[in-house]
């Protein structure tokens, strides 16, 4: 049992970070946020929030089915979704060092439009990202082992179907406020510094792990 929720801790943790990271989505709420308001970023968040649900189904349900059949294929899954998070820790790292350059993803947020149609824009956004599925594979195979039973499935998928609410919809109320707008942009450089060391640790875990 402890060793399952420290599993379950360290998948949920590595959410909070793939998810919560600068990146198309988190930067089009923000952009959306500061232009249109929060209402319009709520609705987009709502599409990315179903778009990451959607995928983190087709990923836990393909990589259970999956080790059902080849125990072994686990490794191959760990090695993949490691490099994954190692080349996110590179961008982050990246980021930290160069300096701030003006978000051409505000842009579209200059145009007033309904919000089905954010809603509609969220979720294609997010399902036509290839690498959304690679994300939750690394996420799902820190999680599953061969034995991992549905229950662990499923406690995966809500728990982070409930972050994936509040981290998106979070970032539609916290960046439609000015002072956290000038705040991110003072500490944007330390808070991606420490999400590329975190997303390095879950890579380098994942890579080296063994069954």
């Amino acid at each position: 049992m402890d060793h399952n929720l420290s599993h379950l801790l360290l998948v949920y943790t590595a959410y909070i970070i793939a998810a919560g990271s600068p990146g198309p989505s988190t930067m089009r709420i923000m952009g959306t946020a500061m232009h249109q308001g929060r209402q319009a970023a709520l609705a987009l968040s709502a599409g990315v929030v179903t778009g990451s649900v959607f995928r983190g189904v087709m990923a836990a349900t393909g990589v259970s089915a999956l080790l059902a059949s080849y125990a072994q294929a686990l490794v191959v899954l760990k090695i993949l979704g490691g490099c994954y998070l190692l080349f996110l820790a590179f961008k982050a790292a990246r980021g930290a060092l160069t300096p701030e350059k003006p978000e051409s993803a505000t842009a579209m947020a200059n145009r007033a439009v309904s919000g089905l149609a954010l809603y509609r824009r969220g979720l294609l956004m997010h399902l036509s990202n290839p690498k959304s599925i690679l994300a939750w594979i690394a996420l799902v195979t820190l999680g599953l082992g061969p034995d991992a039973s549905a229950t662990d499935v499923i406690l995966i998928l809500a728990g982070c179907a409930v972050l994936s609410v509040t981290i998106f919809c979070g970032y539609a109320v916290v960046f439609s406020t000015q002072p956290m707008v000038r705040m991110y942009r003072r500490a944007r450089r330390g808070i991606k510094g420490v999400l590329a060391v975190s997303l390095g640790y879950a890579g380098l875990r994942l890579v080296l792990s063994r069954i």
